[in-house]
């Protein structure tokens, strides 16, 4: 089977929401790789910290970027960015597992803000395509579900019907916003929805400064508070860099559609400290074992065939993710050298 060859045409600008995000920064660089004059919808583009590193890779690569002003919650806020776009990523929705309350904080941004970026799509006749960033947390809501799926695996035909706003609530976010998603790309036939699904996704931010929950779970590895035990269970990790290339593809590959799972593989947590060890040594307070669990561990098992079959994303392992992670946190102050 030959590999999926993505067509880049540079003679339409390309939208990307959510642009100083830590999935969106890689796929802005690469964007920028191929030439791309890049629209950059960011809720403050006079935010120099923000955007700086993002001005920074345009002044070095081919392509171009120009910032727009906006929020997920303002409809109407995407159309001015979105004109003449060809192709519209909309990476735009909060990671975050802590809030105090997951409808105001979760599921009103994510599923309001799809509605927004896609209402804006339907007005803008240059839009030919839209790829969303979805999750896995779409396609599963607890570990439980993943002996519930044919055969024991996740794929892309598997639905989270778990969730709810107490119950892992950041997937049921994610599980609306891709519905809703699919609801508005069938009711029109001028553009074409593409999604992405990744896993855990794990790697160095474009800047120290990127913010999502992955920043947190690696720092927690680094700084002690998982010294009695790593997390007992297992999850599906990938590296953002991989996250990034797939929606390139999933943008320009003419053949693709659908939904994707995004992942280069399956481990435990602990698997995590047991790279930070054997790349770092016994310095750092990693944790040697999982703390207690008050049930066996389930395997976590998916098909990501159609993300490198349809897409031809190639995975790089997820080891060299999570200790680039590492160096990049602790240059920048953010776990504490021993």
């Amino acid at each position: 089977m030959p590999e999926p060859l993505p067509t880049y045409d540079t003679s339409a600008p390309v939208l990307v929401t959510g642009a100083t995000g830590y999935v969106a920064g890689w796929l802005v660089s690469r964007l920028l790789d191929e030439g791309f004059t890049v629209h950059a919808a960011v809720r403050d583009p006079s935010n120099a910290k923000k955007t700086g590193p993002l001005q920074a890779l345009a002044d070095a690569k081919p392509g171009t970027i120009k910032f727009f002003k906006a929020d997920l919650l303002d409809p109407g806020s995407y159309t001015e960015a979105m004109q003449g776009c060809a192709v519209v990523f909309h990476t735009a929705s909060p990671f975050t597992v802590t809030v105090a309350d997951p409808q105001r904080d979760l599921v009103d941004p994510a599923l309001n803000g799809t509605r927004n970026v896609l209402d804006s799509a339907n007005q803008v006749e240059s839009v030919r395509r839209v790829v969303v960033t979805s999750s896995c947390a779409a396609i599963y809501g607890v570990i439980e579900d993943v002996a519930k799926a044919p055969g024991g695996v996740l794929t892309e035909n598997d639905w989270n019907t778990s969730s709810s706003l107490t119950v892992t609530p950041y997937n049921y976010s994610k599980t609306l916003a891709e519905r809703a998603a699919w609801e508005m790309a069938g009711a029109q036939n001028r553009w074409k929805l593409v999604v992405i699904n990744p896993a855990l996704v794990l790697g160095p931010g474009i800047s120290p400064d990127q913010t999502s929950e992955s920043f947190n779970y690696i720092k927690a590895f680094g700084n002690g508070t998982m010294k009695d035990g790593a997390p007992p269970r297992e999850i599906g990790m990938v590296d953002v860099r991989d996250v990034a290339e797939a929606h390139m593809r999933a943008g320009f590959v003419p053949e693709a559609q659908g939904r994707h799972m995004t992942f280069a593989g399956a481990c435990g947590f602990i698997y995590i400290a047991d790279v930070l060890r054997e790349r770092f040594g016994d310095a750092w307070p990693f944790p040697t074992g999982e703390a207690p669990s008050d049930g066996p561990k389930l395997p976590w098992r998916g098909d990501n065939s159609k993300s490198q079959g349809e897409l031809g994303v190639v995975y790089h392992p997820v080891s060299d993710a999570i200790a680039d992670m590492f160096t990049q946190l602790v240059e920048a102050g953010a776990i504490p050298r021993p």
